[in-house]
Formats: structure tokens, sequence, C-alpha cells
């Protein structure tokens, strides 16, 4: 074997269509654009144009709400958890932080904190300092006599007159 007869497996490769090249090709004349006009031409911007008529994009009604500065957290389970104690990676002895998650592997980045989601079963008691933590993660957090430190701002209340 040399380097000149290596080549693709077959049906590896399948070559470009070319157009404008003679009617009898399939893809002549206008080159499968179709008859004249804009659309025949390059740089079209008429993407939802609708020949006047109220474009869908522009029918259907406005939904939901997009925070302008959303949370990205961190979600861990306490199942997961519970594996990396078991496993030796996490000690249930010191505060279970967002470095120590980290440390452990079961966080990747920092991003905005971490939050403690009930999935999974927890039978080590343990302290957390972390962002947040669902009701069922704290339940199962506190049935073993752990305890959750919330490092979130608590939630604003409306000033009443």
């Amino acid at each position: 074997m040399k380097l000149n007869e290596i080549k693709d497996k077959d049906g590896a490769t399948k070559a470009r269509i070319r157009v404008g090249r003679g009617i009898g090709s399939g893809k002549g004349k206008q080159s499968g654009r179709g008859g004249k006009g804009q659309t025949a031409r390059s740089g079209v911007h008429i993407k939802g144009f609708e020949g006047g008529q109220m474009p869908l994009h522009r029918r259907l009604p406005k939904r939901g709400f997009t925070p302008p500065s959303p949370l990205d957290l961190n979600e861990v389970n306490l199942g997961r958890i519970q594996t990396a104690i078991d496993a030796g990676r996490l000690d249930a002895n010191q505060p279970i932080d967002l470095a120590a998650l980290m440390q452990a592997g079961l966080v990747t980045r920092a991003r905005d904190g971490v939050k403690i989601l009930g999935n999974g079963e927890l039978t080590v008691k343990a302290d957390f300092e972390v962002y947040g933590a669902s009701k069922s993660a704290l339940e199962a957090i506190e049935k073993l006599g752990g305890s959750v430190k919330t490092l979130a701002p608590a939630a604003a209340t409306p000033a009443t007159e």
C-alpha cells in the first residue's frame, strides 16, 4: 500500500452538487433557486415574511419572563453526597460547603453557589453551608440531626404602609 493508493471507504464521502452546469444536469439554468425575484438573489431577508399578512411570530403572544440576572446554581442531590461520604471523598464531621464539594468532585465550577436537592438518601449526620436547599433535603438533613446554613439573602418583603 502506498500513500497515493489510500482512499475513503465507499459511501464515506458524498460529492457536492455542482449547480449551474447545464440543463441536463438537473441543477442547471436557475440552479434550484426557482424563478426570478428576490429569493433567486443572494442576501435574502424575508425569512418570516408572509406576503404582507401578519407573520406567525408576530401573531402569537409573548409568554414568560426571563430575569435580567438569573442565578446559575450547582444542584447536588443527597444521594450523591452520601456516595461521596461512603467513598471517603467527603468528611461528614466537617461542614460541607462549596469548596468541599468541589474537592470531592461533586461540583466542577463554582458558579453562584450550591443548592442541595432531596433525591436519594442521606444516612449520616452532616452540617451544610450552601446557597440553599429544597424542603425535602432540609427535612432529611434535620431528621438525622444535621443543620443547613443558607448563604442566600433573605427574600425581600414589601414595605407596609
